[in-house]
């Protein structure tokens, strides 16, 4: 049966769920399967159909699973989501600020490229799948659109 076990790779993230409650678990990525040609990366977790994921608490140890809908915010460290291809290629920046419902603000990056014609913030916002990149420095934030009251560009 050993042949059929699909080889996983945990990675801490940090998960904020609406109002601010923050917990530092390790999530189980998918690594060596034919679909990827890399990792699973945890935005590829959480835009999947898999609605709740399971999770280990860092502090406790204990199983939970994650309901990705209830989930505002994932951070992880850049080098699990950020591709070698995501550092090659010509992309569209906006350094913006996120608000999320509760009143949370997000700063950060948002990095995305789209097909001519469709290249606005507003395009990639209402194209995007559910959770949006937010670089911020050495980390990724996971922001769940269904979250966002607004998003604001800054002035570079």
């Amino acid at each position: 049966m050993e042949e059929f076990r699909v080889p996983k790779q945990p990675i801490i993230a940090q998960v904020i769920l609406p109002g601010g409650e923050a917990r530092e678990v390790s999530v189980f990525l998918t690594t060596g399967v034919p679909h990827y040609s890399e990792t699973e990366r945890l935005s590829d977790l959480l835009n999947s159909e898999s609605r709740f994921i399971p999770a280990q608490d860092v502090a406790t140890g204990r199983v939970t699973f994650l309901n990705s809908v209830a989930i505002a915010v994932a951070r992880t460290d850049v080098e699990h989501e950020l591709r070698e291809e995501d550092r090659l290629t010509i992309m569209t920046e906006h350094e913006v600020e996120i608000r999320l419902v509760d009143g949370q603000r997000l700063q950060g990056l948002i990095v995305y490229m789209q097909p001519e014609g469709r290249t606005r913030l507003n395009d990639f916002l209402n194209d995007a799948p559910q959770f949006i990149r937010l670089i911020q420095d050495k980390r990724v934030a996971l922001v769940n659109k269904r979250h966002v009251a607004y998003v604001e560009p800054l002035a570079r």
